[in-house]
């Protein structure tokens, strides 16, 4: 039976966070991957004390499914918080060719100590972590245009790390999702579980449906309408629950004695925004604490001293 409280940290998740700390010594850079639609909250609070001084950049994927002018936004905000990060598409290779760059950018100093030694073309090494189902392997597989990292459209696929070398000069280390062992706050989980890095199957279907029926008569109330043939009145008369049976029944998705097949209708509401049927959508628009506690990423840390990652194979 689901339960009202949404929250998902199964043992492979503690391993993996000790696998951040222990695989850090053997990387140059961490590349965070979230989900462009909810840029803050597939953010994980715990990243920066387990990765330290380590440098990072931020990396928004599936954005050919979030809304580009919320996008822009989000873009501009990390701008002038003097952060770096990329908005990018691994299925249509949409930004891939910038990361590489925005990677030698990030390390300019330690490029430059190697070109001083004479270690010109020197591979990098970058841990590439995130929550699940926020396209880590798929991005990796593009970089490397090959298949070496499996790739499934559910989370918990990838559960143990791997190397993927590249012919970008990058070499990849896949860690698997992680998430935190709780969530403050019960809008962030709903959020990661209606944009599908929770297993479905230990959520409460309906409860997701009618959160995101909620979210999208805040932000994108045209879009909804449209989509599922609702008036303006029918949007401002009904409550968030009512508002998800309406488009039920708009669906004529219905059970014997005329009452809604709420099981039906939240799969095809879920389904329809994770694939953007019903638009290019975006949950989250930035705010000044969503950069309170995200580490400037713009500076070499590491500038003044060697690393192990200078030294040691990809082959560990």
């Amino acid at each position: 039976m689901p339960s009202s409280l949404i929250q998902w940290f199964p043992g492979h998740m503690a391993k993996t966070r000790r696998l951040i700390k222990e695989n850090l010594k053997y990387i140059d850079i961490v590349i965070e991957v979230r989900d462009a639609r909810i840029p803050q909250s597939s953010a994980n609070p715990e990243l920066p004390s387990l990765i330290g001084s380590k440098p990072l950049l931020t990396v928004f994927s599936k954005s050919s499914l979030a809304d580009p002018a919320v996008s822009k936004l989000w873009k501009d905000a990390y701008t002038a918080a003097g952060l770096d990060c990329l908005f990018i598409d691994s299925l249509s290779g949409e930004g891939i060719s910038k990361i590489k760059p925005s990677v030698d950018k990030i390390l300019c100093q330690k490029l430059a100590r190697y070109a001083e030694k004479g270690m010109h073309g020197r591979t990098l090494k970058a841990m590439i972590v995130g929550i699940p189902n926020v396209g880590k392997s798929c991005l990796i597989n593009k970089i490397s245009a090959s298949k070496k990292a499996k790739v499934e459209n559910r989370p918990g696929v990838t559960l143990t790390k791997q190397w993927v070398t590249t012919t970008i000069g990058l070499d990849l280390m896949d860690m698997p999702g992680v998430l935190w062992p709780k969530f403050e706050d019960q809008s962030i989980g709903e959020k990661l579980a209606i944009c599908g890095s929770i297993k479905d199957e230990i959520l409460d279907s309906e409860r997701l449906a009618v959160a995101l029926c909620a979210l999208l008569r805040k932000e994108y109330p045209d879009a909804l309408c449209k989509r599922y043939r609702l008036s303006e009145e029918t949007l401002a008369e009904l409550d968030d629950h009512a508002l998800f049976l309406a488009i039920g029944k708009r669906r004529g998705m219905m059970l014997r004695g005329g009452e809604i097949d709420t099981e039906r209708c939240s799969k095809m509401l879920l389904d329809e925004f994770r694939s953007a049927t019903i638009g290019r959508l975006t949950l989250e628009r930035p705010q000044e604490k969503c950069f309170n506690t995200t580490k400037t990423t713009n500076i070499d840390t590491e500038a003044n001293h060697e690393t192990p990652a200078d030294s040691v194979s990809t082959d560990a």
